[in-house]
């Protein structure tokens, strides 16, 4: 009987583990990689800390240290933040072709650096704006690589709880400097004490950026590993992604508008929020516990969300997070014959709500986007979603000037309502593990 003859074994040595610039082997994942994401995580604490500064104060210095009487002058703060944040979040994306993403890291916090000195001690107004230009510089470069290297470092199986760690860091961040600045607010005035804490971030921060590694390997790795090759011809630029991500591809879409509206919200009770319990008798440490808890559990909240979100789908948490929101503006008009009562209870319903949307929204738009421009992509999304905070700014001062902060507060909940359902009707899941 003929025998068919067994095939030979493969000779010669088993193809080479990749590794990075400095030798070390490059796996993808959450576990594998728990060294460097933590030191990602604790750089996003900083981050969040030196924006959580202005959370309180900022209005109120507007108001009473420069006499400001308009609501649109008070926000222009936000505006200029918002403005130079989504600008920073696009040319981040199309940055990350040219430069390494630690460089950019590292970029961003040597711009952060005369931050709170110049919200401490600016002479005029047109310095604090001044400041939140160099503020939005900073978030955008530095908040944009902390969620770019988390995601490269964790593969696709883990983005939800890779960036509900990212955010929960920062947004927590953000509400205990907001309410530590409402305390020293009390006790020591408005500036400059409350500000100068943001030394710390930035000092810390910094040295962090120095130290943690770059993930272009682990980008360079999911890329030969995905399931799914780049279709020939496909544009990756910033120009064609751009267009994607913003209208053509109906998911893309449908993430982008709700995270604009999601961060319109934010911007809007930024102004808002301060200027309006005060106004019914609530004094700084009241308005720093408010201003506060609504981050607070918008940061904790994300750990479990995003977890969630890997198990169960975005959308399910991105719909019902932005109906959870419009309740919240609801919550804080209805109940405001006990102020304090109602900035806490909208405080919870409009953190609970964003923890919900937040990492369910950046996970979706890396579900839909090829790791080749996947940096474009988020880029772009980044850019709709904190133009949100100008935006909301805008808008509030200009319904504020006219109609008064409870018609702003209408407002709010009407748009934040409308996207949810727009989420709805457009976003497809589409995961890639």
């Amino acid at each position: 009987m003929k025998t068919t003859p067994a095939p030979a074994a493969p000779t010669g040595p088993a193809p080479a583990p990749p590794t990075d610039r400095s030798g070390r082997p490059v796996v993808l994942g959450l576990r594998e990689n728990w060294l460097q994401f933590t030191l990602l995580v604790i750089v996003n604490v900083a981050v969040g800390g030196l924006v959580g500064l202005e959370r309180t104060t900022v209005p109120l210095i507007g108001t009473e240290t420069f006499g400001l009487t308009s609501s649109l002058a008070v926000f222009s703060f936000i505006i200029a933040f918002g403005l130079t944040k989504a600008l920073t979040n696009l040319a981040a994306g199309a940055l990350t072709a040219r430069f390494r993403r630690k460089q950019l890291l590292v970029a961003g916090w040597l711009i952060g650096v005369p931050v709170p000195f110049l919200l401490a001690y600016a002479p005029s107004w047109g310095w604090i704006v001044a400041a939140n230009v160099l503020l939005g510089l900073n978030q955008g470069l530095t908040w944009s690589m902390t969620v770019n290297m988390k995601i490269d470092l964790v593969g696709p199986s883990r983005r939800g709880l890779a960036t509900g760690l990212n955010e929960a860091a920062g947004y927590t961040s953000v509400g205990v400097t907001a309410l530590v600045t409402g305390y020293l607010a009390t006790s020591y005035g408005l500036r400059p004490v409350p500000e100068l804490i943001g030394v710390v971030f930035v000092v810390a921060g910094l040295a962090l950026a120095l130290v943690v590694r770059d993930t272009a390997a682990h980008v360079a790795l999911e890329l030969a590993q995905h399931p799914k090759p780049l279709p020939a011809g496909e544009q990756t630029g910033l120009k064609a992604t751009f267009i994607r991500t913003s209208w053509r591809d109906r998911s893309l879409r449908g993430a982008s508008q709700a995270g604009l509206i999601n961060n319109l919200n934010d911007g809007l009770t930024w102004g808002v929020f301060p200027l309006l319990f005060t106004d019914h008798g609530l004094g700084l440490a009241a308005v720093g516990l408010i201003k506060g808890l609504y981050p607070i559990l918008w940061g904790l909240g994300q750990i479990p969300t995003g977890h969630l979100s890997d198990r169960f789908g975005r959308k399910p948490l991105i719909v019902t997070g932005m109906l959870v929101q419009a309740g919240g503006f609801v919550l804080a008009l209805a109940l405001l014959d006990h102020p304090l009562l109602a900035g806490v209870l909208s405080a919870v319903a409009l953190g609970l709500g964003t923890a919900m949307v937040y990492p369910a929204l950046i996970a979706s738009i890396s579900d839909n986007a090829h790791p080749a421009w996947r940096a474009n992509a988020l880029g772009t999304y980044r850019f709709w979603r904190d133009i949100g905070y100008a935006a909301g700014a805008l808008v509030a001062g200009i319904l504020a000037d006219l109609l008064g902060l409870n018609a702003t507060i209408v407002a709010a909940a009407a748009l934040t309502a409308a996207s949810g359902l727009l989420a709805a009707r457009w976003i497809t899941e589409h995961r890639t593990a």
